[in-house]
């Protein structure tokens, strides 16, 4: 190798370093913000309820609610961001869902439920798809599923210091003569308020803009990006049109709408499913365990993204469909064990599975798609799949209404994840996966 490339291998690694550093432990932590407002609601189910005189029908639709707010704007909202930029957006999108969260503390009837949530969700809309896309911008394809990890730490982390927060605040009941529920609503929707501000400061749009890289940093993390943009349009759709009725693409979109299905299928119900575990109220106690399946999601997430990125594109579909189907397994295995230990450890192996097939999940879009179809197409998978989460809780309710059977939605849920796994199995190689 001659020096002049070694020297530009040594910038272009110290360059990914340095976005690792820098960026994503700051992205991971926007994470932990907004999926903690997404679904803190799980934590005030009870109080929530009985207080704003909201029926368990209402829940589940209102929960739910947030998912189509959020699928409706999830498109435009990625092709705002690329012509303003993360800074301008990012800021705008948690400023925007911190003020709407904090608001759902003045929640009295089910109309106002309803309102909140999908405001809620058009307001959150192209967070998580932005970040995604905002990363393609940094990262090469060989470190992605690593990145993406780092991340999806936002989940996991969200539950294991959400939950706590969210169960101290909880237990602010009555201090000035705000309910605990309120307490939680509007401190946590103001910490976004705060965090949102803090971003525009701190991201750049792209590596060309940083001026915490050094010059020969900056030039080859902008080159390494910007070829492999250049190599996948050769074999992808690189136009809106055709990447929002791409096949490939539509199909990225009912897989990720079975692992959501199965993911905030357990997420709305699992504060409420611990505190039936260990017979007590959602609250401290309640918190600290919920936040032991995350903390070991939050370990094999590590794992398994490392060794993900140490195999070719086309196999990291069989590491998909694994992760997925263990979870499946441990959220049926909580169903089935009475013994309290055993369905934590059922639950925790759910949220491991669940938590680390979606980073891997997100380098066959990236791989896959460049340009103005990046934005759009990783806009559209994440908006259908996340329509998951509104039926979810709803289907959930509903088998379970039917049924007679507490424990009958949960099982619906597996089915959803091994449904998921069966179709990452027969993902079959492009000429794309050639240039990851």
């Amino acid at each position: 190798m001659h020096t002049g490339e070694r020297t530009s291998d040594e910038a272009l690694t110290s360059a990914i370093r340095q976005v690792m550093i820098r960026l994503l432990p700051f992205l991971f932590f926007m994470y932990v913000i907004a999926f903690l407002d997404r679904v803190n609601i799980g934590f005030a189910k009870e109080e929530f309820q009985a207080h704003a005189g909201i029926s368990e029908a209402a829940y589940a639709l209102g929960a739910g609610l947030f998912f189509i707010g959020y699928a409706l704007f999830e498109v435009p909202s990625n092709l705002i961001m690329m012509r303003v930029g993360a800074r301008w957006w990012m800021c705008r999108i948690m400023v925007t869902w911190g003020l709407i969260s904090a608001a759902m503390a003045l929640v009295n009837d089910e109309f106002l439920f309803y309102l909140l949530r999908f405001l809620l969700g058009v307001a959150e809309a192209g967070f998580f798809p932005g970040v995604i896309l905002f990363i393609t911008h940094w990262v090469p394809q060989a470190y992605r599923a690593r990145c993406n990890a780092m991340f999806y730490f936002g989940i996991p982390l969200a539950s294991v210091l959400g939950g706590p927060l969210s169960g101290m605040l909880l237990e602010l009941d009555g201090v000035a003569g705000i309910l605990g529920w309120q307490w939680m609503f509007a401190v946590e929707g103001l910490i976004a308020c705060v965090v949102g501000v803090w971003a525009f400061f701190y991201l750049d749009n792209k590596p060309a803009d940083a001026r915490w890289l050094t010059p020969d940093q900056r030039d080859a993390l902008q080159g390494a990006v910007d070829r492999e943009a250049r190599a996948k349009q050769a074999h992808s759709p690189h136009r809106l049109r055709t990447a929002l009725v791409d096949p490939r693409v539509l199909y990225f979109c009912l897989i990720y709408f079975l692992i959501q299905c199965s993911v905030y299928g357990m997420t709305f119900y699992l504060p409420t499913q611990v505190a039936g575990v260990v017979g007590s109220e959602v609250g401290l106690l309640v918190g600290l365990v919920t936040a032991i399946p995350w903390t070991i999601a939050l370990l094999v997430n590590i794992a398994v993204s490392t060794g993900a990125d140490r195999l070719p594109q086309p196999k990291k579909r069989f590491v998909a469909a694994a992760c997925v189907a263990g979870g499946s397994i441990g959220i049926a295995a909580s169903a089935y064990f009475a013994d309290p230990v055993l369905a934590i450890a059922g639950l925790s192996v759910a949220a491991a599975g669940y938590i680390s097939v979606q980073p891997v999940f997100w380098t066959f879009p990236a791989a896959y798609l460049t340009g103005t179809a990046a934005a759009a197409g990783i806009g559209l998978i994440n908006s259908l799949g996340n329509l998951g989460g509104f039926v979810a809780p709803v289907a959930k309710n509903w088998i379970e209404q039917t049924l007679g059977s507490e424990t009958a939605g949960l099982y619906l849920l597996a089915v959803c994840g091994l449904a998921a796994a069966a179709l990452f199995l027969t993902l079959s190689r492009t000429p794309a996966d050639e240039v990851s």
